[in-house]
């Protein structure tokens, strides 16, 4: 784990530390953090929008979003911690706190799949109702939040492998769908 919060890394060093040789972060982190770099451009348009209760909702996602970059890669860790000391156990027992330290790491990327949609449809209506001049950063951020949305699909996927009808599975796919839809109402206008 970084020896810093990953908000208290320059750009330069968060990115040095995303590309760095350990398991996380990784993808869910960097995932975080996309969402929470929507949910900052929106801020902006709404702000050169005029748009003060659109600004306020937009910061409250971003500091919402934020911090789970670092959650994600913490949970992450402790799961692979768990699945390393858990080898000397008897099978059963092992799958057991396997799957349930996974289980855990699964919830950072839904959560981040969840304030993707609530970006991505605060974005689509700023893109409607605000100011013509932010329409496009309105739009990006949309996409922003969509793509993450679609991103944290495969994390929380990845992370259930041993739970196929976990119904955060499907939570994860409509969550990306329904960003994905509101993503495309933005730059349809």
């Amino acid at each position: 784990m970084a020896s810093r919060s990953f908000l208290d890394l320059t750009l330069a060093e968060w990115l040095d530390e995303l590309a760095g040789a350990r398991a996380a972060p990784g993808g869910g982190s960097a995932l975080a953090v996309a969402v929470a770099n929507a949910a900052a451009v929106l801020a902006m348009a709404a702000r050169a929008s005029d748009s003060g209760g659109h600004a306020a909702q937009a910061e409250a996602l971003r500091a919402r979003i934020a911090p789970l970059a670092q959650v994600d890669a913490d949970t992450y860790e402790a799961a692979l911690a768990v699945r390393d000391a858990a080898r000397e156990l008897k099978d059963e027992q092992r799958d057991w706190k396997i799957g349930e330290a996974f289980s855990r790491a699964a919830e950072p990327p839904l959560e981040i799949a969840r304030a993707a949609l609530d970006v991505a449809e605060l974005a689509d209506e700023l893109a409607r109702t605000g100011s013509p001049a932010i329409r496009a950063d309105a739009i990006a951020a949309a996409s922003l939040a969509a793509g993450a949305a679609q991103g944290c699909v495969a994390m929380v996927e990845v992370n259930l492998t041993a739970l196929e009808a976990d119904p955060r599975i499907a939570e994860a796919r409509r969550l990306a769908e329904a960003a994905a839809a509101a993503a495309h109402r933005a730059s349809a206008g």
